[in-house]
């Protein structure tokens, strides 16, 4: 299990390039967020065939691709204003955001129309508003293009490489000798994003589960409520939809196959072989044990549960079963450890009594043949002396 404890939204008076990509990140969060718990979850139960009334949603895939578009990004358009010949400054990369950006309902400036079609004028010149999914941002440019510059000399990132340190060659690639042919190692932005398309793609083969963080109020006081900002954050985060979806939806669902073969002990139909396929397995599990059919739904290829305590059921009685199992299991481990150590006892006792046998005959014999040669011995003797 690992745990992942993100930066917040940052939203301050004066906001920079730190900002920028920090929000950009918690832009990336909140898609994975929206594609794995609302999104994902309504489409897969229209795969599998469940009656389902669709929660609408916002999608901030459109703010996403605003920012890290590979073509007409914002990152990718600072990157080209870095690697541009002549003279280059925050002005020239702000007039090429208002260019291409100028209809985006996203994006707004001094000079461009926001997503009522209204300017606002009271934007400063040298700034960009963003609609962020947790409101808007305005952003100076100021310093943009030199902090996407910082990055170290190249003869100091060779060295780091030098080091060889698995963790120094991974932080320092454009150190390595046979990239020596670029003509500059990437841009901070550039950087930036490729760590998050690494982090999003590590969240995307995994199950995530979320801990959403409400603010209670600004003055980081304890015991004080403030409707406003949490109702804000309640709707920014999609909680609402989240628990319209919840709620309606089902909490656990399984494959056929793998639910089949953890709940089939509680069925005697099914236990301990069954053949036939894993859906009527299922079906007749769940029939035995006499659940409410409102709490099932059955898929193309899953099974689905709607309340946690209808799955709790279902695992306090299959622990109980197979602690029946277990003593069932023992009871017959021991019957056959008694029957094996009669068995040897049994077999003891012959091997004891046919040698006591022996024993017994082997002395008679001997006795017998003391016996017969004294007689022989005495009738001898008893001619002899006739005959004399």
């Amino acid at each position: 299990m690992g745990v992942l404890d993100i930066y917040g939204f940052e939203i301050f008076q004066d906001n920079s390039f730190e900002q920028f990509i920090i929000n950009y990140c918690n832009e990336k969060l909140q898609q994975i967020f929206i594609l794995l718990t609302l999104k994902e979850e309504q489409e897969e139960y229209i795969r599998e065939g469940i009656t389902w009334t669709h929660v609408d949603y916002f999608d901030n895939s459109i703010i996403c691709n605003l920012i890290e578009d590979n073509k007409s990004g914002i990152l990718a358009m600072l990157d080209e204003e870095c690697l541009r010949p002549g003279e280059v400054n925050e002005e020239t990369f702000l007039n090429k955001l208002n260019q291409v950006f100028a209809k985006h309902q996203r994006y707004e400036s001094r000079i461009t129309q926001n997503a009522k079609h209204i300017m606002d004028s009271s934007l400063p010149i040298n700034c960009f508003r963003i609609q962020h999914y947790a409101g808007k941002v305005t952003y100076n440019v100021t310093g943009f293009i030199e902090k996407n510059n910082d990055l170290l000399f190249r003869d100091l990132s060779q060295a780091m490489w030098k080091a060889k340190h698995a963790l120094l060659r991974r932080l320092f690639p454009e150190g390595d000798p046979q990239k020596a042919s670029l003509k500059r190692p990437p841009t901070a932005g550039s950087q930036f994003k490729a760590s998050v398309f690494t982090l999003m793609k590590n969240l995307y083969s995994k199950n995530p589960n979320y801990i959403r963080c409400i603010k209670p109020n600004d003055n980081k006081r304890p015991a004080v409520f403030t409707d406003g900002l949490v109702q804000a954050q309640v709707r920014y985060l999609g909680l609402l939809e989240n628990v319209q979806v919840r709620r309606a939806g089902y909490a656990f669902r399984q494959a056929y196959e793998p639910c089949l073969e953890r709940y089939k002990i509680l069925c005697k139909e099914t236990w301990p072989h069954w053949k036939g396929s894993g859906r009527d397995g299922v079906r007749s599990v769940f029939s035995s044990l006499s659940i409410d059919p409102k709490e099932l739904a059955y898929g193309y290829t899953k099974i689905f549960i709607r309340s946690p305590s209808t799955l709790f059921d279902l695992e306090r009685r299959r622990q109980q079963r197979v602690q029946e199992l277990a003593a069932l299991i023992q009871a017959a481990f021991r019957a056959w450890k008694c029957r094996k150590n009669y068995q040897e006892i049994r077999r003891s006792q012959i091997l004891i009594s046919a040698w006591f046998r022996g024993q017994r005959e082997r002395k008679k014999y001997l006795k017998m043949k003391t016996s017969a040669i004294l007689i022989q011995a005495y009738i001898r003797s008893w001619k002899v002396r006739n005959c004399v």
